[in-house]
């Protein structure tokens, strides 16, 4: 298959799945702000891995029900998926937690940090000084 198409494919699973998940009734997904940042499609169209994030941090046992409850409902947005992608195979849906988007706060966080402290010594230049070189 070729790669623009997988692509494709994976854009529309990643949208649809983030539309279905907001209509799961199960308390152990819906007590969450779940967000699907993306799904990754075999190129035999059998199995996806979906990378989801939540909004607040959980508790390692609050990840571990959440992670039940995505599970326990995969069939549910499995049958939902196939009703509104017009695929041959709809694929198996199996829940990763993608730690990129707190990752990525964190980093920022680091460096804001260190524009504050550069700002109180009054270090404001991004000059390069002699020692720094050596």
């Amino acid at each position: 298959m070729p790669k623009y198409r997988r692509d494709r494919i994976n854009d529309a699973v990643t949208r649809e799945l983030s539309e279905i998940v907001r209509d799961a009734k199960d308390p152990r997904i819906s007590d969450f702000f779940i967000t699907i940042n993306s799904a990754q499609v075999t190129g035999d169209l059998k199995f996806a891995t979906v990378y989801y994030s939540t909004l607040a941090d959980t508790s390692p046992d609050e990840e571990k029900e959440l992670k039940k409850g995505l599970k326990s409902a995969a069939p549910f947005m499995r049958s939902r998926l196939a009703e509104r992608l017009n695929l041959r195979v709809t694929p198996e849906l199996t829940f990763k937690r993608d730690d990129g988007v707190k990752h990525g706060a964190d980093i920022s966080a680091l460096l804001n940090k260190i524009s504050e402290e550069r700002e109180k010594r009054g270090d404001s230049s991004d000059k390069i000084t002699e020692e720094e070189e050596a």
